[in-house]
């Protein structure tokens, strides 16, 4: 019927004719096959169903089966025909050029199945009712092509491969399924085939039918298991026309010239009403390309292809193609329910490709002035005139009419696509900030209430300005410093209060929230710490009327339970005085209080009204700071740093200088951590009486050291009271350094006068009474402090007590200790001052002693000469004479019985008739390791010195001038106690 004969006869002429031509329809074939349709089998059948069924005018139908190794594709519409049957048998000539909505339209499509098959055959039903197909064979086509002897060499180059679907053979021997037009079947080539069918067969989804809108179902059946895939669900908007003249010579001047004689185009946008991961991600024009769309939305267009079917080719006929796609798709978007949801179709700048790129710029360039968004308060606006708030729907209501084109709950303000869109995001902070002027001045107190319950409160930096409503009508700019009234504070009469000026929350619109955002909750404390409480007092006494603030701080006192010390600033509180006269509360006595009487008379204090101790009592006049006893300054974590460390107190920057002498320098200022001192200190005139208040509870913690933090350690530095009562001459007319304890170390008598009874020990310790000689040298200053002692020639100090005084100032660190202009010393015999003019020197030997007996003398232990020597920065003896030998001796041995006594005694000895030393006369000299001596006792102290038995010297003297003794003196020592030994 479809005279395949012919068509095989006119190929093989032509083919014999020119060997050429067959190959190059193998290789356009093959080309076609594993190439650019190498994997488009399914759509290129589901393709040519559904132009069977635009010809037929009908629904498309398809149904593919897939079982024992072949697949089976049966469609409505059109049977195949004559003209078909020879579009087939061609490449690159397509029987559809004239066929509006045609999805074929290369003519090349059906060459897919020679990826998978060597034996195709299609069928078709006839009205008749008979059945009629057409069938290929590359085995028989390879016997046909061989009979040519002019085709022998092309085929053997190309080891008989031949063209497929070439050459056409009836067969009328397939039967076209009930309810079908026509029958593909495809014997599959092998398993490798048959698993590339499978996966093309499961990858086919709605984009089928979408593209090829005449085909309404594709059936899919493999192994007995059906599934049916139709575009139902999904939003289609399509846009299409026909080109003018004008438009084909300007758009299609690159393009071929089938491709003119199909002068309209087609633009289809369609997205899924479910999951949008469905998707396809590549463009359809209309069968799928590799172009890449990385869009929630299947793109359909009749866009211009490059010869490999693949890729749209650029051009003008693109670019007119991508401005209608744009169009489309905002339309695309205006259809949709302005929901959330929407966001997700809004395309960002950054494409997969070229294409996408285009499209993208296209559609981001019409977004802001397209009217997709909903409004709480004023419909559907375009992007650029909405705003986007994060937060509750609550919120969002209600603020609905102060923020404009605000979008609706749901809508994140933190999405991109809202930035795409045009539309600007307003933080919250700027919300609190539009909650202010003409925008609010209608909405009374409790609407601010119902604004706090819904505000968001997990920013308090974006809300901590919000507006707050005051009782007195006033609107302030957040809620520090303000005062929400509690159940305690409804108490206070507004009245009393209102003289502070205080920023009172309206009770309307008290909200917890406030409280967290740093407003107070009115108790009597908090409205006491209030800064503008705080601002009243101190301008109190220069107010025009402080009488009103008294009484509110004095019944604020009261109430909040307040003690003396407890709020030193209220020492500014202006408060009348028995005198009439205004006062600052610290510079106030009361009549009956116990500093009344320690203070001097002269000083310029006032005495608390009468009126005042009676309504309050003394108790809360004192807590304001009215002088009852000593006032007291305590605070915590004080840096001691003169730009810190202020609290008025007298000299307090002279303590401080002394304690920073005490520590190391630092990087970073030390911190006192409970900080406590005395004040008023300078104004006592009855130190008795005063010292005994200090040295008892509580004051008396004042006097203990405090504690500080330096560079990670904690050191103890005196307190400040305890420092100032030390510089002061609080103890019977003398400064407490001056004096010692009654029962004091010994060594410090006649340096110190005795401290008077009454007050204990160690109250007197800590403000400076002197008690030990060790405390004294550990204290700084301290070894200083006894050595300009020692230079008083007023002071009496005999000569063991001086003795056991340079032994304790030898082990002195010398870095701690200025050298002296004067030392105590002995000069012939007596104690006495010298200065440093007069060359005192440090004795280290007994043999220099004869030497330096014009000079004072240091005499200490000898074992500690060049220690002391250091501390007093003064010369030892042998540094300043030079202690040679002058005249000349005989050596005679040492008597054995001596080394009996001093086994470590040299074996001779050096005897002069007059022993000269730097040329005077000397009894003995160790010279040079050499013992030299004139007489018994002069040989006794020699060998003693050279034996470092410098104790033994006299046992030596009676040895050498009795040796019968020696037994006995032998004995003697054997009975000497252990510690001697």
């Amino acid at each position: 019927m479809f005279d395949t004969a012919r068509l095989r006869d006119t190929v093989l002429a032509a083919w014999t004719a020119s060997p050429a031509r067959f190959r190059e329809d193998a290789n356009a074939e093959e080309d076609f096959a594993l190439g650019g349709y190498r994997d488009r089998l399914v759509v290129e059948l589901a393709q040519n169903a559904a132009d069977a069924a635009l010809r037929a005018g009908v629904p498309g139908r398809l149904r593919l089966t897939l079982a024992d190794g072949v697949l089976l594709a049966a469609n409505v519409g059109a049977p195949l025909d004559q003209t078909g049957v020879e579009g087939l048998c061609t490449l690159r000539v397509s029987g559809k050029k004239d066929e509006v909505g045609a999805a074929g339209r290369f003519g090349v499509g059906f060459a897919a199945v020679v990826s998978v098959t060597d034996a195709p055959s299609i069928a078709s039903r006839l009205p008749s009712g008979e059945a009629h197909g057409v069938r290929w064979s590359r085995e028989e086509t390879a016997a046909l092509v061989a009979a040519r002897p002019q085709l022998a060499a092309e085929l053997e180059g190309r080891e008989g491969h031949v063209p497929l679907l070439r050459l056409p053979f009836s067969d009328d021997s397939l039967e076209v399924p009930e309810g079908f037009d026509t029958l593909v079947r495809l014997p599959l080539r092998d398993e490798a085939a048959e698993q590339a069918v499978r996966r093309m067969l499961e990858e086919a989804g709605p984009a089928l039918p979408l593209s090829m809108p005449a085909l309404e179902a594709v059936e899919i059946e493999v192994d007995g298991q059906v599934r049916t895939i139709s575009a139902e669900g999904w939003h289609v908007v399509t846009e299409s026309g026909t080109f003018t003249p004008d438009q084909v010579a300007e758009l299609f001047a690159d393009r071929p010239t089938e491709e003119r004689a199909r002068p309209y185009w087609e633009v289809r946008w369609a997205v899924p009403g479910g999951r949008r991961g469905d998707v396809p991600r590549v463009v359809h024009a209309p069968t799928p390309s590799d172009e890449p769309l990385d869009l929630p939305a299947l793109l359909i267009a009749s866009f211009p292809m490059t010869t490999d079917r693949r890729h749209v080719a650029p051009g003008p006929l693109t670019d007119f193609l991508v401005a209608r796609a744009a169009e489309a798709y905002v339309r695309l978007l205006g259809e949709l329910p302005a929901t959330p949801d929407l966001l997700g179709l809004v395309p960002g700048l950054m494409g997969k490709g070229a294409l996408d790129a285009a499209i993208r710029r296209e559609i981001v360039r019409a977004l802001p002035d397209t009217p997709l968004l909903p409004t709480i308060s004023e419909g559907v606006v375009p992007g650029s005139q909405a705003r986007a708030v994060e937060g509750q729907a609550e919120f969002l209501e209600k603020i609905a009419g102060i923020v404009p084109g605000l979008l609706p709950s749901g809508w994140s303000s933190r999405h991109p696509a809202l930035t795409t869109l045009g539309v600007r995001r307003v933080e919250l902070a700027d919300v609190v900030d539009m909650l202010s002027g003409e925008a609010v001045e209608d909405k009374d107190p409790a609407w601010w209430r119902s604004l706090y319950d819904v505000l968001p409160a997990d920013d308090p930096e974006a809300i901590g300005a919000i507006a707050v409503p005051l009782a007195d009508g006033r609107l302030v700019r957040g809620p520090r410093g303000t005062l929400v009234l509690s159940q305690e504070s409804g108490t206070f009469d507004p009245a009393l209060l209102a003289p502070l000026g205080l920023r009172i929350v309206h009770p309307d619109a008290a909200h917890p929230l406030l409280l967290r955002l740093g407003a107070a909750e009115a108790t009597p404390r908090t409205v006491l710490e209030d800064p503008l409480t705080h601002a009243a007092v101190a301008e109190s006494l220069h107010s025009a009327d402080p009488e009103p603030v008294a009484q509110a701080v004095l019944a604020l006192v009261d109430a909040a339970g307040l003690t003396a010390g407890e709020a030193p600033w209220l020492a500014e509180l202006a408060l009348r005085g028995a005198d009439g006269e205004l006062y600052a509360a610290g510079e106030l006595l009361l009549a009956e209080g116990s500093l009344a009487g320690l203070i001097d008379p002269e000083v310029p204090f006032g005495v608390a009204a009468p009126d005042l101790v009676e309504k309050f009592g003394p108790h809360v006049l004192a807590a304001a700071g009215v002088l009852d006893g000593f006032a007291v300054v305590n605070d915590a974590d004080v840096l001691l740093d003169p730009a810190e460390c202020d609290h008025d107190l007298d000299l307090e920057d002279e303590w401080l200088e002394a304690v920073l002498d005490l520590l190391p320098d630092l990087d970073v200022p030390p911190v006192v951590r409970e900080f406590t001192a005395v004040r008023d200190l300078e104004y006592v005139a009855d130190w008795q009486n005063a010292l005994t208040l200090l040295s008892r509870p509580p004051l008396r913690a004042a006097l203990r050291p405090m504690r500080v933090l330096a560079a990670g350690e904690t050191v103890e530095v005196p307190s400040y009271t305890a420092w100032w009562l030390s510089r002061h001459e609080v103890l019977a007319g003398r400064r407490p350094t001056e004096l010692r304890l009654p029962t004091g170390d010994p060594l410090l008598f006649g340096l110190y006068g005795e401290a008077p009874a009454g007050i204990d020990d160690d109250a007197l310790k800590m403000i400076g009474v002197r008690s030990t000689l060790a405390d004294l040298l550990d204290s700084h200053g301290g070894p200083e402090e006894l050595l300009d002692l020692l230079a008083d020639s007023s002071l009496e100090v005999d000569r063991a007590q001086l003795r056991s005084l340079w032994i304790a100032l030898a082990a002195v660190d010398p870095a701690r200790v200025s050298p002296p202009e004067a030392v105590r010393a002995v000069l012939k015999g007596t104690v006495t001052v010298a200065d440093v003019e007069d060359g005192p020197v440090v004795v280290e030997a007994p043999d220099l002693l004869a030497l330096v007996e014009d000079r004072p003398l240091v005499l200490a232990p000898f074992d500690l000469a060049e220690a002391l020597s250091e501390v007093l920065d003064l010369p030892l003896a042998g540094e300043v004479v030079t202690g040679a030998v002058t005249s000349a001796g005989t050596e005679k041995p040492v008597p054995p019985e001596v080394r009996s006594l001093l086994p470590g005694a040299p074996a001779t000895y050096v005897e002069h008739d007059e022993l000269l030393v730097d040329g005077r006369p000397v009894p003995w000299r160790f010279f040079e390791g050499a013992v030299h001596a004139t007489g018994v006792d002069g040989l006794a102290r020699g060998l003693a010195w050279a034996a470092g038995q410098w104790g033994d010297r006299l046992a030596v003297a009676a040895l050498l001038r009795d040796p019968a003794r020696v037994p006995l003196l032998l004995a003697e020592a054997d009975l000497d106690p252990t510690a001697s030994l």
